[in-house]
């Protein structure tokens, strides 16, 4: 039987004596055993109040987890909440700021010396341990606390959140954003209901906070790409909608059609809230639109393929639609993963013909037939098609990937055209019309477009993607969504392809 073991502070486990207050300060790994059924998974709660990254490391609370961890386990982390203390002054428990390799030679008062790391580097070792031992680590975001501003909740501990997101990107595991998904649930609530779950001070949260967090925590676990954790649930926790299913947004009014928009991180980069600095395009194109005409509601979702997308996010999706709406798509960045890989078995097979190939599926722990790209790209035109919606196929927005002084084009855009056109669908080269425009600008201008190295795009990157994809929307001979056009959108130039384009093959 596979072990999920929590590591963190006292956010998720609070010790003391009762009679010091401990009864009104409950860390949400408490309840969060319930949710999941004692018949197929144990849950072991490892956190440890006042420890920082650094300490539960130090002080061997860690190797414990480690000497105990085999392979099929999952680890969830989450530290942040003591790492900002002074890293020499007591408690000495604080790490270096950011996510680098810098260290800081430490000499405690029993003249024990200590080597400090930074946050980054912590959550980093925590990952790699957990790894050497065939676990499935997993990086939380900080717990909320509460302090408000202007009525805004503060969004995640200075730059912990932030720094938590990096290690998890640049180590490729999974990131549950348990601050900017608990952001949404706060602030609906409000300050004053909010207040009631920290009796005792801004961090800690009685047994309803604590219970309201373990939820969110769950709600963020369902949403990761092919919801690794799923199959251990109980009905309880069964019963928890997903993130995308209960903060993404819906149409702001049932009478009108809507306009849906389905994809990865490059059309919607975690809750769409800028986390990072990213930005994917579907956040930036409402306003090309007449919204008092009809609603355009972002679907699209981070870590996503064709196939994890179809399998998980398509159903709720499909089962909104009504006849006259319109969905647009856009994948391809994660099909080339592997298929069957214990991260995220999310790939597909290449091109847009009717192969196959059978996996046992790590993460559903499913056997799983698996189609190519543009096999999934047809399923979604035709199911979209058969509730009355009108499909519109992208291509993928191009990388920042240069070869001889030209955006690299992805062969992922022409399997996108041939599924379109195989189902009489329509089509807009995105990864044409975005790659014309960079290769016009040159590289040291794109650089100001992204966020990452070459794939996410900050803010102006994601309004210029946005008004790319009116531009193919124009370009169309019969745009459908012409009427629905705000003038901003009608003063876009419909974009038209070269007399030539020169292809440019996407190596891996």
């Amino acid at each position: 039987m596979p072990t999920l073991y929590i590591v963190g502070d006292s956010t998720a486990n609070v010790t003391g004596d009762p009679a010091d207050g401990a009864k009104q300060r409950v860390g949400w790994g408490a309840p969060f055993v319930d949710y999941f059924d004692p018949a197929k998974i144990r849950v072991v709660n490892a956190a440890s109040a006042g420890r920082s990254s650094r300490t539960f490391m130090q002080e061997g609370k860690w190797q414990a987890v480690v000497d105990q961890l085999k392979p099929g386990d999952y680890v969830l982390i989450q530290f942040g909440h003591n790492d900002g203390g002074s890293p020499t002054d007591p408690p000495a428990r604080g790490s270096l700021p950011g996510i680098g390799d810098d260290t800081l030679d430490v000499t405690h008062p029993d003249g024990t010396k200590e080597a400090v790391h930074s946050f980054g580097w912590y959550t980093r070792k925590y990952i790699s341990d957990a790894r050497s031992k065939g676990a499935t680590p997993i990086v939380l975001s900080v717990t909320l606390r509460n302090i408000w501003t202007d009525g805004k909740v503060e969004p995640g501990l200075g730059q912990f959140r932030e720094w938590a997101a990096q290690v998890a990107a640049q180590e490729r595991v999974d990131h549950v954003d348990l601050s900017g998904i608990a952001v949404r649930e706060y602030e609906k609530l409000g300050p004053e209901k909010v207040a009631a779950f920290f009796p005792l001070d801004h961090t800690h949260t009685d047994a309803d906070g604590a219970a309201l967090n373990a939820r969110l925590v769950i709600a963020g676990l369902k949403s990761l790409p092919d919801t690794p954790i799923t199959a251990f649930l109980s009905a309880k926790g069964d019963a928890v909608p997903s993130v995308d299913e209960s903060l993404l947004a819906l149409p702001a009014n049932p009478k009108l059609h809507t306009l849906w928009i389905i994809g990865d991180s490059t059309v919607r980069n975690g809750i769409g809230d800028g986390s990072n600095g990213q930005w994917g395009w579907g956040d930036e194109i409402a306003p090309y639109f007449n919204t008092a005409k009809i609603n355009v509601v972002n679907r699209a979702l981070g870590g996503r393929s064709s196939r994890t997308f179809y399998n998980s996010l398509w159903p709720t999706v499909l089962g909104m639609i009504k006849p006259g709406d319109f969905v647009i798509m856009q994948f391809g960045h994660n099909d080339s993963s592997p298929l069957a890989d214990t991260a995220r078995a999310r790939g597909t097979l290449s091109g847009n013909g009717e192969e196959t190939q059978e996996v046992d599926n790590p993460i559903t722990r499913k056997h799983e037939v698996v189609h190519t790209f543009g096999w999934y790209e047809r399923q979604i035109i035709e199911q979209a098609r058969a509730k009355g919606a009108t499909p519109i196929v992208c291509s993928l927005i191009p990388r920042k990937t240069w070869k001889d002084g030209k955006i690299v084009r992805a062969d992922y855009a022409a399997w996108a055209r041939q599924a379109a056109l195989q189902d009489h669908a329509l089509y807009i080269d995105l990864n044409a019309i975005i790659a014309d425009q960079y290769d016009k600008l040159g590289q040291q201008a794109v650089e100001g477009f992204f966020a990452d190295p070459n794939t996410h795009t900050n803010l102006t990157g994601a309004k210029m993607n946005a008004e790319s994809v009116i531009e193919g929307l124009q370009g169309l001979p019969h745009d459908p969504l012409k009427k629905y056009l705000s003038p901003a959108g009608k003063a876009v130039k419909p974009w038209r392809a070269p007399p030539t384009v020169e292809k440019v093959t996407l190596d891996g």
